[in-house]
């Protein structure tokens, strides 16, 4: 049996590097993007050359991306993709941006990271996809379903509207044996938490806790593997209870 490929975007801190590992664990190969150059703290095998450094907001560059990832695959079958990159802008002093403090131009930088250039990804690789019968996970939020304290309009809206492109996709791609899901993560541990997050998981959040990178990118393998294989236009809520 070959091994397994995915293509992992956003995957230079907290849920990105925690499914690196995992899949790793799995036996998986892993193909990386972010908008950072290689960083020599990454010691998984193979990490330098499976690393392709690329800024997702400039989707006219997506093409060019996905033809990387073609020359990195050795059969032409990936067999996830997993959009994690996301930006949450914030105003002065982590001040949260809402409709007033928006402009154009923050509006379009969000939305071409968080939403556009996942849809052009996918069309991009699809006949990779297709060869594989593979999965696809795009990294929603809680904050697509509600008003938060701390994430912007911008954000916000970009993640309702993945949710609604995750379901397009399960629609669209179903028929060629690909599966499309979403994971919509609530309070995780992570070096980028706001202030108050500790006052908003006590408040909000039944468990009483943060949840954990590992987590979320167990859900995310879930997702990629066999144990899920009915599980299509799904997303699946990773967040203690806060959103009931």
């Amino acid at each position: 049996m070959s091994t397994p490929y995915m293509l992992l975007t956003g995957a230079s801190r907290g849920i990105g590097h925690a499914t690196v590992k995992l899949f790793l664990e799995k036996g998986w190969r892993i193909l990386t993007v972010s908008r950072h150059p290689f960083s020599e703290e990454c010691r998984w095998p193979a990490a330098r050359e499976s690393h392709i450094q690329a800024d997702l907001e400039d989707v006219d560059g997506i093409e060019a991306l996905a033809e990387v990832v073609r020359q990195k695959l050795p059969e032409g079958k990936l067999a996830a993709l997993v959009n994690n990159a996301g930006i949450s802008p914030k105003g002065p002093g982590g001040s949260r941006l809402g409709i007033l403090d928006t402009d154009a131009d923050t509006w379009r930088h969000i939305l071409n990271v968080n939403l556009v250039s996942t849809a052009l990804l996918a069309r991009a690789l699809s006949p990779e996809l297709f060869a594989a019968k593979g999965a696809i996970v795009n990294v929603t939020s809680i904050v697509g379903s509600r008003v938060h304290p701390f994430a912007g309009v911008a954000y916000a809206a970009s993640k309702a509207a993945l949710a609604s492109l995750t379901r397009e996709m399960a629609h669209e791609f179903g028929p060629y044996g690909v599966r499309a899901n979403a994971i919509a993560p609530g309070e995780i541990s992570t070096d980028i938490l706001s202030p108050g997050t500790d006052q908003l998981v006590e408040a909000l959040v039944p468990m009483k806790r943060l949840g954990t990178t590992t987590e979320v990118a167990k859900t995310i393998y879930f997702l990629c593997s066999e144990e899920s294989s009915y599980i299509n236009g799904a997303e699946i809520h990773i967040n203690g209870g806060q959103h009931v």
